[in-house]
């Protein structure tokens, strides 16, 4: 009976164990929040196919969104950019994994899909972010739409880069807005 009862408050405290459905459109805040295990029409990776595919010369797509200047900081308070790393070669698509784009950041993802496949939608492309973060599923999800037939979604994203496969990270520039 103790053991029931503390397997089911186990899993009451551990969103992460249960299963998340993907939803039908793109998922909203939060986006750090567990996702699911699928994603239509893309090929799920781990750390391990993402080392792989790394190493073979697949593109690889950031969409950890960018930190700006708060609005209504006092005058005169200095601003630094929180400083964001990615896996190395990886093109930093900031700010495209939200629910709702913008035309700037759609145009965004649109060049720069182009720019990380050389303009051809059967090459492979890795789309990750941090682990537990829709950016990364919303944005793999658009390059479905937009006619991405080999899109791999990497959920684990820098996080299991790091602590899975022990390979550093890259301090990310990110693109023309």
């Amino acid at each position: 009976m103790i053991r029931r009862a503390a397997l089911l408050l186990l899993m009451a405290v551990t969103p992460a164990l249960a299963e998340v459905p993907e939803p039908q459109g793109y998922r909203g805040e939060p986006y750090s929040a567990p996702v699911p295990a699928t994603l239509a029409g893309a090929e799920v990776i781990d750390a391990e196919r993402a080392g792989a595919l790394h190493d073979a010369g697949v593109a690889f797509v950031d969409a950890y969104p960018r930190r700006r200047r708060p609005e209504g900081l006092p005058e005169g308070t200095v601003w630094n950019e929180p400083r964001h790393d990615t896996i190395p070669g990886a093109l930093w698509l900031w700010d495209t994994g939200y629910q709702q784009l913008s035309d700037a950041e759609q145009a965004r993802l649109t060049d720069g899909l182009a720019q990380a496949t050389a303009g051809d939608g059967s090459a492979p492309v890795v789309i990750f972010c941090r682990a537990d973060c829709w950016m990364s599923w919303n944005a793999a999800k658009r390059a479905l739409g937009m006619g991405y037939s080999q899109v791999k979604w990497f959920p684990g994203g820098t996080d299991d880069w790091v602590q899975v496969l022990g390979r550093e990270l890259v301090r990310a520039e990110p693109v023309a807005p």
